[in-house]
Protein backbone atom coordinates (compact mmCIF):
# COMPACT_ATOMS: atom_id res chain seq x y z
CA UNK A 1 0.00 0.00 0.00
CA UNK A 2 2.56 2.17 1.11
CA UNK A 3 4.56 1.60 -2.85
CA UNK A 4 1.33 2.33 -4.30
CA UNK A 5 0.86 5.72 -2.45
CA UNK A 6 4.85 7.04 -3.26
CA UNK A 7 4.39 5.81 -7.04
CA UNK A 8 0.94 7.82 -7.01
CA UNK A 9 2.97 10.55 -5.74
CA UNK A 10 5.39 10.20 -7.84
CA UNK A 11 3.08 9.97 -11.34
CA UNK A 12 0.92 12.89 -10.14
CA UNK A 13 3.84 15.33 -8.99
CA UNK A 14 5.52 14.87 -12.49
CA UNK A 15 2.70 15.16 -14.65
CA UNK A 16 1.39 17.94 -12.72
CA UNK A 17 4.88 19.63 -12.91
CA UNK A 18 5.19 19.14 -16.95
CA UNK A 19 1.78 20.83 -17.21
CA UNK A 20 2.47 23.25 -15.76
CA UNK A 21 5.38 23.97 -17.12
CA UNK A 22 4.32 24.07 -20.38
CA UNK A 23 1.31 25.64 -19.67
CA UNK A 24 2.66 28.47 -18.45
CA UNK A 25 4.66 28.59 -21.87
CA UNK A 26 1.65 29.08 -23.97
CA UNK A 27 0.56 31.59 -21.14
CA UNK A 28 3.80 34.18 -21.72
CA UNK A 29 2.59 33.02 -25.65
CA UNK A 30 -1.31 34.57 -25.05
CA UNK A 31 0.44 37.29 -22.88
CA UNK A 32 2.59 38.52 -25.68
CA UNK A 33 0.07 38.24 -27.88
CA UNK A 34 -2.36 40.11 -26.07
CA UNK A 35 0.51 42.82 -24.79
CA UNK A 36 -0.41 41.17 -21.25
CA UNK A 37 2.73 42.85 -20.07
CA UNK A 38 3.51 44.41 -16.79
CA UNK A 39 5.25 47.74 -17.63
CA UNK A 40 7.42 49.05 -15.04
CA UNK A 41 7.10 52.63 -13.35
CA UNK A 42 8.26 54.25 -10.19
CA UNK A 43 6.73 51.65 -7.68
CA UNK A 44 7.77 48.32 -9.27
CA UNK A 45 10.74 46.03 -8.13
CA UNK A 46 11.33 45.80 -11.93
CA UNK A 47 12.57 47.67 -14.76
CA UNK A 48 12.25 45.44 -17.82
CA UNK A 49 8.42 44.86 -19.19
CA UNK A 50 7.24 41.63 -18.75
CA UNK A 51 4.40 39.46 -19.78
CA UNK A 52 2.25 38.73 -16.85
CA UNK A 53 -0.80 36.15 -15.87
CA UNK A 54 1.22 33.65 -16.15
CA UNK A 55 -0.44 32.14 -12.43
CA UNK A 56 -3.45 31.17 -14.45
CA UNK A 57 -1.03 27.87 -15.71
CA UNK A 58 -0.96 27.22 -11.92
CA UNK A 59 -4.49 27.63 -11.12
CA UNK A 60 -5.89 25.39 -14.71
CA UNK A 61 -3.04 22.91 -13.79
CA UNK A 62 -4.28 22.24 -10.34
CA UNK A 63 -8.05 22.68 -10.86
CA UNK A 64 -7.69 19.73 -13.70
CA UNK A 65 -5.58 17.65 -11.28
CA UNK A 66 -8.44 18.31 -8.55
CA UNK A 67 -11.08 17.11 -10.63
CA UNK A 68 -9.79 14.04 -11.43
CA UNK A 69 -8.74 13.47 -8.46
CA UNK A 70 -12.64 13.79 -7.39
CA UNK A 71 -13.61 11.38 -10.50
CA UNK A 72 -10.87 8.27 -9.95
CA UNK A 73 -11.57 8.55 -6.09
CA UNK A 74 -8.46 9.30 -4.47
CA UNK A 75 -10.11 13.03 -3.52
CA UNK A 76 -13.47 13.37 -2.09
CA UNK A 77 -15.95 15.35 -3.54
CA UNK A 78 -16.82 17.53 -0.77
CA UNK A 79 -13.28 18.97 -0.17
CA UNK A 80 -12.89 19.15 -4.47
CA UNK A 81 -15.95 20.81 -4.72
CA UNK A 82 -14.55 23.54 -1.66
CA UNK A 83 -11.25 23.89 -2.64
CA UNK A 84 -11.93 23.40 -7.16
CA UNK A 85 -15.30 25.90 -6.78
CA UNK A 86 -13.55 28.61 -4.17
CA UNK A 87 -9.86 28.48 -6.32
CA UNK A 88 -11.75 29.11 -9.70
CA UNK A 89 -13.82 32.28 -8.28
CA UNK A 90 -10.98 33.41 -6.98
CA UNK A 91 -8.87 32.90 -9.78
CA UNK A 92 -11.37 33.71 -12.15
CA UNK A 93 -11.66 37.43 -10.65
CA UNK A 94 -7.38 37.71 -10.47
CA UNK A 95 -7.59 36.91 -13.93
CA UNK A 96 -10.23 39.68 -15.02
CA UNK A 97 -8.29 42.17 -12.71
CA UNK A 98 -4.94 41.21 -14.34
CA UNK A 99 -7.14 42.41 -17.94
CA UNK A 100 -9.17 44.55 -16.79
CA UNK A 101 -8.28 46.12 -13.23
CA UNK A 102 -10.92 45.53 -10.79
CA UNK A 103 -11.97 47.62 -7.71
CA UNK A 104 -10.54 46.64 -4.56
CA UNK A 105 -14.51 46.02 -3.12
CA UNK A 106 -15.19 43.72 -6.64
CA UNK A 107 -11.75 41.81 -5.72
CA UNK A 108 -13.07 41.16 -1.92
CA UNK A 109 -16.39 40.42 -2.21
CA UNK A 110 -15.80 37.72 -4.93
CA UNK A 111 -12.81 36.46 -2.14
CA UNK A 112 -15.35 36.28 0.62
CA UNK A 113 -17.86 34.92 -1.80
CA UNK A 114 -15.22 31.44 -2.52
CA UNK A 115 -14.18 32.16 1.16
CA UNK A 116 -17.35 31.17 2.19
CA UNK A 117 -18.49 28.53 -0.43
CA UNK A 118 -15.23 26.42 0.94
CA UNK A 119 -16.21 26.25 4.27
CA UNK A 120 -19.46 25.47 3.87
CA UNK A 121 -18.47 22.73 2.02
CA UNK A 122 -15.47 21.53 4.42
CA UNK A 123 -18.52 22.25 7.11
CA UNK A 124 -17.00 25.20 9.21
CA UNK A 125 -14.20 24.93 11.17
CA UNK A 126 -16.38 24.01 14.68
CA UNK A 127 -13.41 23.12 16.32
CA UNK A 128 -9.82 24.64 16.67
CA UNK A 129 -7.01 22.58 18.21
CA UNK A 130 -3.88 24.59 20.09
CA UNK A 131 -1.29 21.68 21.50
CA UNK A 132 -3.21 19.29 23.44
CA UNK A 133 -6.10 21.11 23.84
CA UNK A 134 -9.11 21.33 21.28
CA UNK A 135 -11.37 24.81 21.52
CA UNK A 136 -14.96 24.43 20.45
CA UNK A 137 -15.94 27.75 18.70
CA UNK A 138 -19.31 26.54 17.25
CA UNK A 139 -20.22 29.25 14.79
CA UNK A 140 -17.51 31.61 15.56
CA UNK A 141 -15.33 29.00 14.47
CA UNK A 142 -16.88 29.01 10.91
CA UNK A 143 -16.74 32.84 10.48
CA UNK A 144 -12.85 32.89 11.91
CA UNK A 145 -12.78 30.19 8.40
CA UNK A 146 -13.83 32.77 6.48
CA UNK A 147 -11.49 35.41 7.57
CA UNK A 148 -8.36 33.23 7.45
CA UNK A 149 -8.93 32.16 4.01
CA UNK A 150 -10.11 35.56 2.60
CA UNK A 151 -7.21 37.06 4.72
CA UNK A 152 -4.03 34.33 3.28
CA UNK A 153 -6.17 34.88 -0.62
CA UNK A 154 -5.14 38.58 -0.07
CA UNK A 155 -1.53 38.44 1.97
CA UNK A 156 -0.24 35.99 -0.36
CA UNK A 157 -0.96 38.68 -3.40
CA UNK A 158 0.36 41.51 -1.35
CA UNK A 159 3.77 38.79 -1.16
CA UNK A 160 4.13 38.43 -4.77
CA UNK A 161 6.17 41.47 -5.20
CA UNK A 162 9.61 39.96 -6.71
CA UNK A 163 11.12 37.46 -8.85
CA UNK A 164 10.67 33.78 -7.85
CA UNK A 165 9.12 34.92 -3.81
CA UNK A 166 5.43 33.51 -3.87
CA UNK A 167 5.91 30.37 -6.70
CA UNK A 168 8.70 29.71 -4.08
CA UNK A 169 7.08 29.58 -1.45
CA UNK A 170 4.09 27.57 -2.71
CA UNK A 171 6.61 25.11 -3.37
CA UNK A 172 8.24 24.63 0.09
CA UNK A 173 4.97 24.88 1.69
CA UNK A 174 3.05 23.02 -0.41
CA UNK A 175 6.11 19.86 -0.26
CA UNK A 176 5.81 20.06 3.43
CA UNK A 177 1.73 19.98 3.48
CA UNK A 178 2.41 16.66 1.41
CA UNK A 179 5.12 15.29 3.63
CA UNK A 180 2.61 16.29 6.84
CA UNK A 181 -0.17 14.69 6.07
CA UNK A 182 0.95 11.80 3.76
CA UNK A 183 0.10 9.32 6.60
CA UNK A 184 -2.28 11.37 8.24
CA UNK A 185 -4.49 12.62 5.34
CA UNK A 186 -3.78 11.39 1.89
CA UNK A 187 -6.29 12.70 0.20
CA UNK A 188 -5.35 16.41 1.11
CA UNK A 189 -2.00 15.45 0.96
CA UNK A 190 -2.35 14.71 -2.36
CA UNK A 191 -4.10 18.53 -3.01
CA UNK A 192 -0.62 19.82 -1.23
CA UNK A 193 1.28 17.96 -3.69
CA UNK A 194 -0.69 19.52 -6.76
CA UNK A 195 -0.01 23.09 -5.84
CA UNK A 196 3.63 22.77 -5.15
CA UNK A 197 4.40 20.55 -8.68
CA UNK A 198 2.20 23.52 -10.37
CA UNK A 199 3.98 25.90 -8.46
CA UNK A 200 7.30 24.51 -9.63
CA UNK A 201 6.52 24.22 -13.08
CA UNK A 202 5.95 27.84 -13.29
CA UNK A 203 8.82 28.55 -11.35
CA UNK A 204 11.01 27.57 -14.22
CA UNK A 205 9.60 30.59 -15.79
CA UNK A 206 9.54 32.86 -13.13
CA UNK A 207 13.28 32.17 -11.56
CA UNK A 208 15.47 35.21 -11.42
CA UNK A 209 15.62 36.88 -13.82
CA UNK A 210 11.45 36.44 -13.87
CA UNK A 211 10.47 35.78 -17.71
CA UNK A 212 6.83 36.08 -17.07
CA UNK A 213 4.79 37.21 -14.03
CA UNK A 214 2.27 35.56 -11.66
CA UNK A 215 -0.03 37.97 -12.04
CA UNK A 216 -2.87 38.54 -9.52
CA UNK A 217 -4.53 34.99 -10.77
CA UNK A 218 -1.73 33.04 -9.56
CA UNK A 219 -0.69 34.73 -6.45
CA UNK A 220 -4.76 34.79 -4.95
CA UNK A 221 -5.38 30.94 -6.57
CA UNK A 222 -2.33 30.06 -4.52
CA UNK A 223 -2.82 32.17 -0.77
CA UNK A 224 -6.24 30.43 -1.26
CA UNK A 225 -5.58 26.76 -1.50
CA UNK A 226 -3.13 27.61 1.32
CA UNK A 227 -6.24 28.69 3.17
CA UNK A 228 -8.44 26.01 2.38
CA UNK A 229 -6.04 23.19 3.28
CA UNK A 230 -5.89 24.79 6.89
CA UNK A 231 -9.64 24.56 7.38
CA UNK A 232 -9.87 21.21 5.86
CA UNK A 233 -6.62 19.69 7.53
CA UNK A 234 -8.03 21.13 10.95
CA UNK A 235 -11.48 19.85 10.40
CA UNK A 236 -9.67 16.31 9.94
CA UNK A 237 -7.71 16.24 12.57
CA UNK A 238 -4.45 15.93 10.49
CA UNK A 239 -2.62 18.86 10.84
CA UNK A 240 -3.80 21.95 13.22
CA UNK A 241 -4.93 25.18 10.77
CA UNK A 242 -2.50 27.33 13.63
CA UNK A 243 0.70 25.16 12.42
CA UNK A 244 -0.30 26.37 9.13
CA UNK A 245 0.52 30.18 10.02
CA UNK A 246 4.02 28.63 11.01
CA UNK A 247 4.81 27.03 7.49
CA UNK A 248 3.68 30.34 5.92
CA UNK A 249 5.00 32.53 8.42
CA UNK A 250 7.11 34.87 6.54
CA UNK A 251 4.35 35.51 4.63
CA UNK A 252 2.23 36.17 7.27
CA UNK A 253 4.10 38.13 9.75
CA UNK A 254 5.67 40.18 6.75
CA UNK A 255 2.04 40.84 5.29
CA UNK A 256 0.31 41.22 8.82
CA UNK A 257 2.65 43.69 10.37
CA UNK A 258 3.60 45.84 7.09
CA UNK A 259 -0.50 46.05 7.02
CA UNK A 260 -1.11 47.22 10.81
CA UNK A 261 1.64 49.67 10.94
CA UNK A 262 0.61 51.22 7.34
CA UNK A 263 -2.99 51.62 9.32
CA UNK A 264 -1.35 52.33 12.54
CA UNK A 265 0.09 55.74 10.69
CA UNK A 266 -3.19 56.50 8.94
CA UNK A 267 -1.94 55.42 5.33
CA UNK A 268 -4.00 54.48 2.32
CA UNK A 269 -3.33 50.53 3.58
CA UNK A 270 -5.02 49.61 0.54
CA UNK A 271 -2.96 51.60 -2.16
CA UNK A 272 0.29 50.62 -3.72
CA UNK A 273 3.62 50.39 -1.82
CA UNK A 274 6.96 48.73 -1.55
CA UNK A 275 7.03 48.73 1.79
CA UNK A 276 7.28 45.08 3.10
CA UNK A 277 10.23 43.87 4.42
CA UNK A 278 10.99 41.70 1.47
CA UNK A 279 11.28 44.39 -0.56
CA UNK A 280 13.11 46.82 1.42
CA UNK A 281 15.52 43.66 1.82
CA UNK A 282 15.94 44.08 -1.99
CA UNK A 283 15.80 48.07 -1.79
CA UNK A 284 18.89 47.37 0.49
CA UNK A 285 21.25 45.50 -1.35
CA UNK A 286 20.05 41.98 -1.60
CA UNK A 287 19.10 40.56 -4.89
CA UNK A 288 15.45 38.98 -5.11
CA UNK A 289 17.72 35.78 -5.98
CA UNK A 290 18.64 36.22 -2.34
CA UNK A 291 15.69 37.08 -0.67
CA UNK A 292 13.64 34.37 -2.40
CA UNK A 293 16.61 31.21 -1.53
CA UNK A 294 16.65 32.86 1.91
CA UNK A 295 12.94 32.58 2.44
CA UNK A 296 12.61 29.47 1.11
CA UNK A 297 15.62 28.41 3.15
CA UNK A 298 13.54 30.03 6.24
CA UNK A 299 10.33 28.18 5.22
CA UNK A 300 12.18 24.69 5.08
CA UNK A 301 13.13 25.28 8.93
CA UNK A 302 9.79 25.96 9.78
CA UNK A 303 8.25 22.72 8.06
CA UNK A 304 11.00 21.12 10.18
CA UNK A 305 9.58 22.76 13.20
CA UNK A 306 5.94 21.70 12.48
CA UNK A 307 7.06 17.75 12.17
CA UNK A 308 8.17 18.28 15.39
CA UNK A 309 4.96 20.19 17.12
CA UNK A 310 3.05 17.22 15.14
CA UNK A 311 4.87 14.11 16.46
CA UNK A 312 4.94 15.96 19.79
CA UNK A 313 1.55 18.30 20.52
CA UNK A 314 2.56 19.04 23.51
CA UNK A 315 5.08 21.59 21.67
CA UNK A 316 2.74 23.11 19.42
CA UNK A 317 2.06 25.89 21.69
CA UNK A 318 5.91 26.62 21.97
CA UNK A 319 6.93 26.26 18.59
CA UNK A 320 3.86 28.88 17.29
CA UNK A 321 5.62 31.19 19.83
CA UNK A 322 9.46 30.53 19.24
CA UNK A 323 8.78 30.66 15.26
CA UNK A 324 6.73 33.89 16.04
CA UNK A 325 9.85 35.36 17.61
CA UNK A 326 12.29 34.46 15.05
CA UNK A 327 10.41 35.74 12.42
CA UNK A 328 9.83 38.76 14.47
CA UNK A 329 13.57 39.35 15.20
CA UNK A 330 14.59 38.47 11.08
CA UNK A 331 11.34 41.79 10.55
CA UNK A 332 13.44 43.72 12.60
CA UNK A 333 16.57 43.23 11.17
CA UNK A 334 15.45 44.42 7.89
CA UNK A 335 13.79 47.44 9.38
CA UNK A 336 16.83 48.24 11.26
CA UNK A 337 19.04 47.79 7.81
CA UNK A 338 16.45 49.17 5.89
CA UNK A 339 13.49 51.26 7.97
CA UNK A 340 10.02 51.88 6.75
CA UNK A 341 9.99 54.93 5.05
CA UNK A 342 7.64 57.85 6.63
CA UNK A 343 3.84 57.95 5.25
CA UNK A 344 4.19 59.34 1.96
CA UNK A 345 7.80 59.93 1.92
CA UNK A 346 9.71 58.78 -1.60
CA UNK A 347 12.43 56.21 -1.94
CA UNK A 348 15.77 57.17 -3.81
CA UNK A 349 16.09 56.58 -7.06
CA UNK A 350 17.39 53.59 -7.94
CA UNK A 351 15.88 52.04 -4.85
CA UNK A 352 14.10 49.43 -7.30
CA UNK A 353 16.96 47.56 -7.46
CA UNK A 354 19.46 46.11 -5.77
CA UNK A 355 22.91 47.38 -5.42
CA UNK A 356 24.57 44.23 -6.84
CA UNK A 357 22.13 44.65 -9.81
CA UNK A 358 23.29 47.88 -10.41
CA UNK A 359 26.44 47.30 -10.14
CA UNK A 360 26.35 44.49 -13.17
CA UNK A 361 24.03 46.37 -14.75
CA UNK A 362 21.32 43.43 -14.42
CA UNK A 363 18.03 44.76 -14.45
CA UNK A 364 15.69 43.45 -11.53
CA UNK A 365 11.82 42.33 -12.02
CA UNK A 366 8.83 42.11 -9.97
CA UNK A 367 7.43 38.79 -9.76
CA UNK A 368 3.75 39.17 -10.50
CA UNK A 369 1.17 42.05 -10.22
CA UNK A 370 0.63 42.34 -6.14
CA UNK A 371 0.38 45.86 -5.55
CA UNK A 372 2.65 47.04 -8.13
CA UNK A 373 -0.07 46.29 -10.72
CA UNK A 374 -2.29 48.23 -8.72
CA UNK A 375 0.03 51.39 -8.96
CA UNK A 376 -0.04 51.30 -12.54
CA UNK A 377 2.62 49.51 -13.95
Amino acid sequence: MMAERAWMAVILGLTTFLASLGTSKLARRYALARALIDVPNERSSHSVPTPKGGGIAIAVVVLTGLALLAVLGPVGAAPAIALGGGGALVAAVGWLDDHYGLSAGVRLAVHVAAAAWAVAWLRGMPDLTLGETTMHLGLAGTLLAVTGVVWATNLYNFMDGIDGLAATEAVVVGAAGWLLLASRATPLALVALLVAAAAAGFLVWNWPPARLFMGDVGSGFLGFMFGGLAVATENARALPALLWLVLLGPFFIDATVTLLRRMARGDRWHAAHRTHAYQRAVQSGWSHRRVTSAVAALSGALGVAVAIAIARPGLQVPVLAAAGGILGVLYLAVERRRPMPPAGGHEEPGANRSTGELARGRPSYKAGSGEGRRAGR
